[in-house]
């Protein structure tokens, strides 16, 4: 598997493997309830946008830190389906994470296991392998709607799909995008991702809340053409 390749689809396709760096902790830590550099990320975003670590808005930084790490791990598996016809096992258990780094520090792969390149395998590595356990550790540090999660995954997976259907434009390999098509559309199938999106567009049918913040506004696949009323932001 060509990780350089897989990395000039975007930053969000990066990927290092070997021995993690300091700060670099097993995500199946965090999904067995070690949820403390869940909480480290959720207040960096926080502080980012504006927010401090106890504002009543938490849930902003919440969306936004999964929407982040949920773009991570689509875009890594589906990219390397697509490009190279195999998928890097990111068992959470070999796949570390530093919730203080951005792409490409923030994730370390142990171990050079691959799968196949499968909507079943993609399904079992990212769905149900991370998204659903990092989903309840996310609703264990904050109220969010399990709805907006799976919005965001589905928001998450379409971004990747767009971003590997420009690349093999740019690049010259139709077949790329072709496998890409194949395999999102079976991934959609899923009922917990079956209308998370819609149109040729991909436009999410939910919102992450990112007009909430102070100085926010609307993400590009936003289901909103205008922000709503906000009077009600800090209640």
């Amino acid at each position: 598997m060509d990780l350089e390749e897989l990395g000039s689809v975007g930053g969000f396709f990066a990927l290092r493997t070997g021995t993690p760096g300091e700060g670099q902790l097993p995500l199946a830590r965090l999904y067995a309830g070690g949820t403390a550099p869940l909480t480290a990320r959720i207040d960096t975003v926080a502080s980012r946008l504006g927010q401090g670590p106890g504002a009543p808005e938490r849930r902003v930084a919440a969306s936004i830190a999964h929407l982040g790490l949920a773009a991570r791990l689509w875009s890594v598996a589906l990219g390397a389906a697509a490009l190279h016809g195999q998928l890097p096992d990111l068992d959470p258990e070999l796949l570390h994470w530093d919730p203080d780094r951005s792409s490409p520090d923030d994730l370390r792969l142990t171990a050079g296991r691959t799968l196949p390149a499968t909507a079943d395998s993609l399904r079992e590595t990212v769905q149900y392998g991370h998204l659903v356990p990092l989903a309840d550790a996310l609703r264990s540090e904050v109220r969010i709607s399990p709805q907006l999660l799976w919005g965001n995954a589905g928001s998450a997976l379409a971004g990747a799909v767009r971003a590997l259907h420009a690349w093999a434009g740019r690049s010259g390999r139709p077949e790329v995008g072709e496998r890409t098509s194949a395999l999102a559309a079976e991934l959609f199938a899923h009922p917990d991702l079956s209308g998370t999106v819609h149109g040729p567009a991909m436009r999410r049918r939910s919102c992450c809340l990112y007009y909430r913040a102070p100085g926010g506004g609307l993400c590009g696949d936003c289901v909103f053409d205008r922000p709503p009323g906000i009077s009600a932001q800090r209640s």
